[in-house]
Formats: structure tokens, sequence, C-alpha cells
């Protein structure tokens, strides 16, 4: 078998190791950061965690932080010309999965003249103004180590797949200590995130060796301290797992890309602001559902891997404890349905046919198992809306 494995160049994972920063920017050649974050990274003072190890090493390193949830390209285009105006050399996206898509956006926007939209998939985004470092603060999104943006199209709702080589990150510098201060709602979700990540990667049309190691080991680790985390946060030992999870996930999916649910999810997110994490929790029941007859074996895999069946479970066993096992999460943490997050039925249905329109176009339902027309979209939504079963 033929496959090609992207990775950043520097990958540094552990306690404490967001201490390093100007040590892993000297090694790259890079002197002139502009920060990207978040408004709430600035005023709860947790961006200091990125500045303070820059400003002993007698690196000045503006901050950018009108990030938003669900990136989105007027942001997008804002960050840009502040990177075109100063003397930058690298980017480092701080943050959840926002400010990182944001900083892989704005690199990729000010390498020239053309909007964001102008690198949907499928055109493949290859070239960057400048690098990004990234520095995650939740364990879910993976972005510290794919090759993939998704930024919100303000004019047309819709939330675009941005692909390429610019999106991959020079380094990641992986440092849990700095999810200790999540709230449960943001673990629970991104961590879902980070298992969707993994287990879509293992089932994918595009799984190769590599991706299946890293998606098997994350799906494994998040399996065994998601809830640890959740009910316990300050729990060193659960957030490490959950951190280390949630890289190998984003190394798994990005090297084999990820299918049906975040396909679906995207959508949600940009018609009804959902968060990416929480949106995919949702889907994830039943899409899974809907998908492991055409892939059984696989699925009675990841089902061992997480620990939801036992390693002398027939396949077919095994993947109903999967399905069981993923409605019985959502329900220990707290995962509404769209119905119970407030979304009003009727503008709910007005919106399927869009929603199976952008689902299709952006690929990612073409990696599934079993690949749907826009027909059974349409009905996995419905089905979604009220119930995770």
């Amino acid at each position: 078998m033929n496959f090609t494995l992207l990775s950043p160049r520097v990958l540094l994972v552990g306690a404490g190791v967001v201490n390093e920063l100007a040590s892993v920017l000297a090694r790259l050649g890079l002197s002139r950061p502009l920060v990207v974050t978040d408004p709430f990274m600035v005023s709860s003072g947790l961006v200091r965690r990125c500045l303070d190890p820059l400003a002993a090493a007698g690196i000045a390193a503006p901050v950018f932080s009108d990030t938003v949830p669900d990136p989105t390209d007027t942001v997008v285009q804002a960050g840009a010309e502040v990177l075109r105006a100063g003397n930058y050399d690298c980017l480092i996206g701080f943050g959840g999965g926002s400010p990182i898509d944001t900083a892989k956006a704005i690199a990729l926007v000010a390498s020239g003249d053309a909007p964001i939209r102008s690198f949907k998939v499928p055109v493949s985004a290859d070239q960057a103004a400048v690098p990004v470092i990234a520095i995650p603060t939740t364990a879910g999104t993976g972005s510290e180590v794919t090759r993939f943006t998704v930024i919100t199209d303000t004019a047309h709702d819709e939330k675009m797949l941005i692909m390429g080589l610019a999106c991959l990150p020079l380094a990641a510098v992986v440092d849990f200590e700095l999810t200790y201060g999540l709230p449960p709602r943001i673990t629970a979700d991104t961590g879902i995130d980070s298992m969707t990540h993994a287990l879509e990667a293992y089932v994918s049309r595009r799984a190769n060796p590599m991706s299946d190691m890293y998606a098997l080991q994350s799906m494994a680790l998040i399996g065994a301290n998601l809830r640890i985390a959740y009910t316990e946060p300050r729990n060193a030992a659960a957030r490490e797992a959950m951190m280390l999870g949630a890289t190998l996930g984003g190394m798994a999916f990005s090297n084999a890309s990820v299918a049906l649910v975040h396909g679906m999810s995207r959508p949600i997110g940009a018609h009804f602001h959902v968060p990416h994490g929480l949106s995919n929790a949702m889907l994830l029941p039943a899409i899974t559902r809907f998908s492991v007859g055409h892939a059984q074996a696989r699925y009675a895999q990841a089902a061992r891997a997480i620990g939801f069946a036992a390693a002398a479970d027939s396949d077919e066993l095994a993947c109903e404890k999967l399905t069981d096992g993923l409605v019985a999460l959502n329900a220990e943490l707290s995962v509404p349905t769209p119905r119970a997050y407030g979304i009003d039925p009727a503008v709910w249905e007005a919106k399927l046919p869009l929603m199976a329109e952008q689902a299709l176009a952006s690929g990612s339902p073409g990696n599934n198992p079993r690949v749907p027309d826009a027909a059974e979209i349409v009905a996995l939504y419905r089905a979604v809306y009220a119930a995770n079963t």
C-alpha cells in the first residue's frame, strides 16, 4: 500500500512545554511572531502562558485577539491585513480550534489577494505567507497537527473546508496543563470531537496503516479518560491522556480524513451556531448506527479500543455495544439533541435540503463506509433532531 504521511516538523508534548516556546522558535529560525488568539484568552490572562516565555527571551509578540467561535471569513481577512502590515515571520495560534484554524487561514489569505472562499475543497491550499506554530488549550480539535481549517463564509452561511500544506502547522506545542481550567461542557464536547476524529479516521475509505495506529491509540486514551476528565477536571493523568489522544486523533484524520459525521456537522454549526464538538456529539450515535453494517470489522475493533466491547466479543456484538455505548456516553455527558439545544423545528426542517447539499459538497461523506445520498442525509438530520438513537 502506498500512502503519504504529513505532520508538523516539531511536535513538543508534555507538562509545562509551553515554557519552551522561545527555544522552538529559535530552532526554526523564527523571531517575529504575531499571536492569534481570542478575547477570552486575553481577558482570563491565559495568553500570558504564551507571551511570558517569549518576553523572557526578549521576543515582543503583538496579539491579534479578534477571533470568534466558528471562524469567519471577515475575521480572517482582518487578521491577514494585520499580518501584511507588520514585519512578522510566523503566526502563533494559541487557544482552541478556532484561534488555530484562524491562524492557518490568515497565513493562507495573506499569501496573495484571493479571498478564503477561493481555497475551499477541492482546491489544494499549499502556499502560506508565513508558518504557523500551534498551541492548543483544549483536548479536542487536533488542529495543531492537521492540514485542515474550517472557515465560515458569512455571505452564504457555509462552513468551508480548506485543505492543504498551507494549513499544516510547522510546529505544535502540546501542553496538557493549559486545559486545567476547561469547564465540563467544553471538556465533554472537545473530547467527543477527538473520539469522532479517531473513529472516522479508522473507518475512512482513505485509512492507511499509520493512520490506523494513531486512531486506535487515540480511541483507547479517550475511551479510558474522557469521563474522568469530565468529572475530575484537575486529574493530571486524565488531562494528559486526553491531550495526547486529541493530538493522535488529529494525526489520524489529517492523514485519513474524516467522514459523514463531520460532513453533516459543519452545516449545523454554520446555520445554528452549535459548537463544532457538540454538533459532532449530537450526530455520532445515529450516523454510526447508519454506517456499521458497511465496515463491521472496523467498527468492532473501534468498539474494543474505546472500551465499549471486550476482546472476546463477536464483531456483531461489538458493533451493537459501540452504538449503544455512544448513546449512553452522550447521556452521561449531558449532550443535548438539536431540539433540546433550542433549535426551532420549523427552521431546522426548512434548512435540511441546503444542509444536505453543503454536507455532500464538503467531500467528507464520500469517505464514509456507507456513502449516503442527499435524501439519506436529510433523513439522518430528522432522526438526530429529536433523539440520538
